[in-house]
């Protein structure tokens, strides 16, 4: 068992004995939180000699001795001689100093954490004397600490006088954060720390839907999610949410599915604000147009089948987009009148061989992949009951995609 505890070392003795590579690794952390090192060892290696010729550390060049420990504070042993090692810890322990005996963690009385830091935030991880493992545990806890998914805090000072984290949203901005197809995994880094900071959070329906009980803790999410056929809140209503909540001081995240620049409606919101002195941040998404089909494993381009694509709402002028063989056409927003649109391309020029796949709710549990042509598929998917939200692919490398049933990936 260890009882967790953190050292202030700022000016205090630090002895390690051994010059070798794991000594060259504690040292540089231990100078960084102002300990006075003592350096015992006949050889050390190039870094540690350097550090000694510059003054950071005082180097003993000679062999460990009872006496070194007096004064100590701490001692860390690494060296490559299992008696020194011994020795070391024998006397550490007569003389009440905590020792760290590098590779012997069972006969230690003090270890050294694996550690996770970001944002001004340590995280200690002891694996009960298993490096590796404490080793793994820091850098998912760093990942997580870094990504803004574990909620730090803010505590350094701006200019305005308010405590707030490097790169953290300011009071009273909005900030339109793509959310992705709806896997939380695929939200960025930025949103994810926007979202810990958050005060509200304005949620569409596509977005990550799941992050939201989580982000309730801390922020006030309200619920602006449409689909097909019902409008919760008009966009005008967003909008001027998005501005109310901004002038009383809040940080409001403005959560939507893909990118808020993809058919996102974002543009309109940042007008809006900006309209109204209210400062934005837009945060890319990855757009489901895109994303939503390589989670069926169909790439919207491909060598051999597809030099481009054009994305476009089933809401458009279909006939107004010409076939063009080795092109990929994406239709967002068409499932509802599929069979309508399939022949508005065949009378555009599209052969009605041309291979179709729809996709739907992608990156999720349900995701399901339709395939057919475009003289078929509106009977197929009719029969098997497809629904938005998906994704609709019409060319070549739709034929890479396989139907499968609900759950299937």
């Amino acid at each position: 068992m260890t009882y967790p505890l953190g050292l202030n070392l700022s000016g205090r003795r630090v002895l390690v004995v051994g010059g070798g590579p794991v000594a060259a690794r504690r040292v540089p952390g231990l100078l960084a939180e102002g300990a006075v090192v003592d350096l015992v060892a006949p050889r050390v290696t190039g870094d540690l000699r350097e550090l000694a010729t510059a003054g950071e550390l005082t180097w003993h060049e000679r062999g460990f001795a009872p006496e070194d420990l007096d004064g100590a504070w701490l001692v860390l042993a690494h060296t490559d001689s299992p008696d020194i090692q011994d020795l070391v810890a024998r006397e550490a322990e007569r003389r009440r100093v905590f020792c760290v005996k590098g590779g012997d963690a069972a006969h230690s009385a003090a270890w050294v954490p694996a550690t996770a830091r970001a944002h001004g935030v340590t995280v200690a991880v002891n694996a009960t004397g298993d490096p590796v493992r404490a080793k793994r545990v820091a850098a998912w806890m760093a990942a997580r600490l870094e990504s803004g998914e574990i909620p730090v805090g803010a505590h350094r000072a701006s200019e305005d006088g308010v405590e707030r984290e490097p790169g953290a949203q300011a009071p009273g901005t909005v900030a339109l954060v793509g959310g992705g197809p709806g896997d939380p995994g695929l939200l960025t880094l930025r949103g994810r720390r926007l979202l810990a900071g958050a005060d509200v959070v304005v949620a569409d329906r596509l977005g990550p839907t799941s992050l939201l009980p989580e982000l309730s803790d801390h922020a006030r999410i309200v619920d602006v999610g449409k689909r097909a056929g019902y409008h919760k809140v008009t966009q005008d209503r967003i909008n001027e949410t998005l501005v109310a909540e901004a002038r009383l001081g809040h940080r409001v995240v403005r959560l939507k599915g893909g990118d808020p620049f993809v058919f996102g409606r974002g543009g309109e919101e940042v007008e809006y604000c900006h309209a109204h002195s209210i400062r934005t941040e837009v945060v890319p998404g990855v757009t489901s147009a895109i994303s939503v089909p390589a989670a069926a494993g169909i790439p919207v381009t491909h060598r051999d089948l597809a030099h481009g694509f054009t994305v476009i709402t089933a809401h458009e002028e279909l006939h107004h987009v010409p076939y063009r063989d080795g092109h990929t056409l994406i239709l967002m927003m068409g499932v509802r009148g599929l069979a309508r649109h399939c022949e508005t391309l065949v009378a555009a020029g599209y052969p009605p061989e041309t291979p179709v796949a729809v996709v739907e709710r992608g990156w999720t549990p349900e995701q399901r992949c339709t395939v057919g042509d475009l003289a078929s598929i509106a009977a197929t998917a009719e029969q098997r009951g497809v629904r938005a939200p998906a994704v609709i692919l019409v060319g070549r490398v739709a034929a890479l995609g396989e139907d499968d049933a609900v759950g299937e990936r």
